[in-house]
Parts: structure tokens; sequence; C-alpha cells
């Protein structure tokens, strides 16, 4: 898959997305290189793996192009010894709301205590509807990227903006 993907971002308020989800996952992922807004990711999401490649934001965080294809487990390991130290772990629950479906992240490690929501939208300006644990929007906040949670986690931060 690739293309344009256009996506916003919240924190969420409280765990009620838990009883709505209609589905999750665990996902680990390491980061080959980042910087500049771009990066390349490995991901493991329960039994399947993925190679990532996303490029720069040129509208606030918004949008980005995105290349990903499918890789062996044994393909996502071996990468995995070429990442940049600092793994992300989450569990990703799938609410569906109106027309769209939301994808919560409860992050582990460093970054325990973040949950965040994002809506994967077809044209920036398309209209969706917030469940009730959606909290601030932080779509283009680069602290909240996960390439930058791995460098600079969440449990490090002096002044940490709740929803």
């Amino acid at each position: 898959m690739s293309g344009l993907e256009i996506e916003r971002k919240f924190l969420v308020r409280d765990d009620s997305y838990k009883k709505l989800a209609h589905g999750s996952s665990r996902i680990q992922q390491g980061y080959i290189c980042s910087g500049r807004g771009r990066t390349v990711r490995v991901r493991r999401r329960d039994h399947t793996a993925f190679l990532t490649i996303k490029g720069p934001s040129l509208d606030g965080g918004l949008t980005r192009y995105e290349f990903e294809k499918e890789i062996t487990l044994d393909e996502a390991e071996q990468l995995f010894r070429l990442c940049e130290p600092g793994i992300i772990d989450k569990t990703r629950y799938l609410v569906k709301s109106g027309a769209h479906t939301f994808e919560v992240d409860e992050f582990y490690g460093e970054n325990e205590g973040l949950v965040m929501a994002e809506v994967e939208l077809s044209s920036p300006d398309e209209p969706f509807e917030c469940p009730p644990f959606i909290g601030k929007e932080v779509t283009g906040d680069r602290r909240y990227y996960n390439s930058s949670l791995r460098a600079n986690p969440y449990s490090l931060w002096k002044e940490v903006r709740r929803s």
C-alpha cells in the first residue's frame, strides 16, 4: 500500500474506548531512521509485520506520503536489530464512530500513561463523528509522533498536557 495518509490525532479522556472496541492488537515498532519528518519504521502487529516509509508533512501534520509493505516476521526481527534505540510498545483498539474507525493506542514502557486516538480521512476537510472519549486534538504536535516518543518518551516530559 502506498499513497497519501491523511489523519488527525487526539488525546483520550478516559478508558471507555475499551468497551466500545470491536478489535485490538499488540504492536511493537522501531525506527531504522527518523528525522526531518521522514521515517523508516519496522512494525510487528500480532502475527504480521510491515516495513513503512513516511515522508514529511507539508501541512502541519495532517497529511504525508506513506509506503507500506508486508514483510515476514523473520525479516522484521532482522530489521529490528538496525533500529535506533527505543521501541514503541502499545495495544491498538479499533472503535467505530459513524462512518469512521478510530485507532486508539494505549502505550507501555516509557510511554505508559499516554493514550491517543487517530482517525484516517480521505480528504483534509472530511467531516467525522468524535466518540465521547476523544479529548484535545494534537495533530501536528511532533511530541506525539511515535518516532518522537521513541527518542523523548512521555514519562520524561516535564509539562504534560492532558486531554
